[in-house]
């Protein structure tokens, strides 16, 4: 018996030692110049992480990289190829957009599990009372508050046919504001470039919605020195659209197109993506706005 336990307890840490390296693999992906390479390596990665997690299902760091990693590939493997191809396609872009809805409804759970693992009975705390039930999180849950958050959200944006993840709007928000108020620059102002597009979305909050998504836009742009498109591009969608200011939309597409993807190499892919989806947006000008 003491044989198997420890063969048992031998296991357990190699997982979780391998686990503690996926889920600090740093740049690996984040520095590639390649987006369709890492598109196809992608799902590899992420049911790697998911077979580790059958075996250590409490490991944090796993569960970090399990809720980021699916929302990351769900928005920029799945929804994307949807939005371009809906004039086209327009029945393969709905199936699209509902594989990317199940992708970021996993990546919710694995989110929220990674928030129980640390503040026991958080699941069902958040769904009876949301904005309570963040108040136990610290800046260490910043991280797992943001993807949870921007998962949440990303599914909801899909669900209009669901009115029951649609009545899941305030737990989103409860998640990202506790995080804003946590640590307002986390990740060179990720929660900001949230924001920017989200403001607009917020239900019974008073204020110019719009004028909110500029500060969000403002911040980040200070903190990544202007070398992340991806604020631009939000934006430009966002605010440009809605406003009906063409000419605002085109200079923020022409800064986010300008960006120099190997200035920062850990946001080099990032960059890349974004700037796809900026040709593409400016190429659909003309559908955007009125004549």
């Amino acid at each position: 018996m003491l044989i198997v336990a420890s063969g048992c307890s031998v296991k357990k840490f190699a997982i979780n030692k391998l686990g503690d390296s996926l889920a600090n693999s740093g740049t690996t992906y984040t520095a590639d110049d390649d987006p369709e390479l890492v598109g196809q390596a992608l799902p590899f990665s992420l049911k790697l992480v998911e077979g580790l997690l059958a075996e250590s299902p409490r490991h944090r760091g796993l569960l970090l990289a399990a809720a980021s990693g699916f929302t990351e590939y769900a928005y920029a493997y799945v929804q994307q190829d949807a939005d371009v191809l809906e004039a086209e396609d327009y029945a393969k872009a709905t199936l699209l957009r509902a594989r990317a809805r199940r992708l970021y409804l996993r990546a919710r759970d694995y989110g929220i599990r990674g928030l129980e693992a640390r503040h026991q009975g958080f699941a069902d705390a958040i769904r009876r009372d949301p904005h309570a039930a963040v108040t136990s999180a610290a800046i260490s849950d910043v991280p797992l508050l943001y993807w949870t958050a921007a998962a949440w959200a990303s599914a909801i944006s899909l669900s209009r046919e669901s009115p029951d993840v649609l009545a899941d709007q305030p737990i989103a928000e409860a998640l990202i504001d506790r995080a804003l108020a946590l640590d307002p620059d986390f990740d060179a102002g990720a929660i900001h470039g949230f924001l920017i597009a989200y403001e607009p979305a917020r239900q019974g909050v008073a204020g110019d919605a719009l004028a909110r998504s500029r500060s969000h836009f403002d911040r980040q742009v200070a903190l990544t020195h202007g070398q992340l498109a991806s604020p631009f591009l939000a934006l430009a969608e966002t605010v440009s659209v809605q406003t009906q200011n063409r000419a605002e939309f085109e200079a923020l597409i022409k800064r986010a197109l300008d960006v120099d993807p190997d200035a920062r190499t850990e946001w080099r892919l990032q960059n890349l993506i974004a700037q796809r989806r900026a040709k593409w947006l400016l190429s659909r000008a003309d559908d955007l706005f009125a004549k």
